[in-house]
């Protein structure tokens, strides 16, 4: 039997579940955790021997694009995941430091006014940019399948992945209420438009109560424009990327399902992971240039 020939990404899925089963039993007080990191792991581990198996059968072309697109599902898989670590109570301390920061940008600085100046124009474009996030991994691994190929799309994985679980794999350790939640008469958005509805009501049907810092909305939303700066460099897309990053940053803080600190945290996150993979890529990216 062959030693399996697993993607970086993969790996990456793999060590990320094979992490948050060894942190398990640091948390024996979270009431929802028990045996299911493990169950994870070994599902993840199992899913990709098994892809791996058929990519050298006769299914090995459609196998192929279905790798490309597998790590959707196990994103998703790690975010549910840590709603395990959701503790029984939480203290607050962290979050009553925090809103002083948020009280500094939108009050002091004037943001929520500024951002509502227009009437409801840029609060439906940022709730709107926030609603989108989940969907720009697909918009870039389609682009980079059009335009790029496979090679492209294996790297965009590592670089985007690098940002996205890194945050999660932070969850377990900041356990905290956003401030939506924690702190609902301070600084709301007065504004209200359909968009801002969408997004409560499908954070109240999916979203994750383990913690919010650092936002893994702002980490992938960078992480995903960094990547394509690095593996488009002629396209417009980077562009456009990179300034939706920054609505999708101000979103999340106007529209109180961050607080500044978790968009700073999720920036730097995306930050090191560029940078790592871009020392990681180096030598291939510059004989591409």
């Amino acid at each position: 039997m062959s030693w399996p020939q697993l993607r970086v990404h993969e790996w990456m899925f793999v060590a990320f579940f094979a992490y948050i089963a060894a942190i398990t039993p640091l948390f024996q007080t979270r009431p929802n955790l028990h045996g299911q990191p493990y169950v994870v792991l070994a599902v993840a581990c199992v899913t990709f021997l098994i892809v791996d198996r058929l990519q050298r059968s006769r299914l090995g072309f459609a196998m192929g694009i279905a790798r490309d697109w597998l790590p959707l599902f196990f994103v998703f898989f790690a975010f549910r995941e840590m709603d395990y670590f959701a503790p029984r109570e939480y203290d607050f301390l962290s979050e009553m430091s925090w809103i002083r920061w948020d009280l500094v940008v939108l009050e002091g600085l004037k943001l929520t006014r500024r951002i509502e100046s227009l009437g409801p124009v840029i609060p439906f474009y940022l709730e709107l940019c926030y609603l989108l996030v989940y969907g720009v991994s697909v918009y870039c691994v389609a682009r980079l399948s059009a335009l790029a190929g496979r090679t492209a799309i294996n790297r965009f994985w590592t670089i985007f992945l690098l940002g996205t679980l890194g945050a999660y794999a932070l969850f377990p350790y900041f356990p905290t209420e956003p401030p939506r939640f924690a702190f609902a008469d301070i600084a709301p958005p007065t504004v209200a438009t359909i968009v801002r509805q969408w997004n409560w009501e499908l954070l109240n049907r999916s979203t994750i109560h383990s913690g919010v810092f650092p936002s893994a909305h702002v980490s992938s939303a960078f992480s995903a424009a960094f990547a394509m700066f690095l593996l488009m460099p002629k396209h417009k897309d980077r562009w456009f990327l990179l300034i939706y990053a920054v609505s999708v940053s101000v979103a999340t803080v106007y529209g109180r399902y961050h607080y500044v600190v978790d968009a700073l945290g999720g920036f730097g996150l995306s930050l090191l992971a560029a940078a790592l993979c871009l020392l990681y890529f180096a030598r291939d990216l510059k004989q591409k240039a």
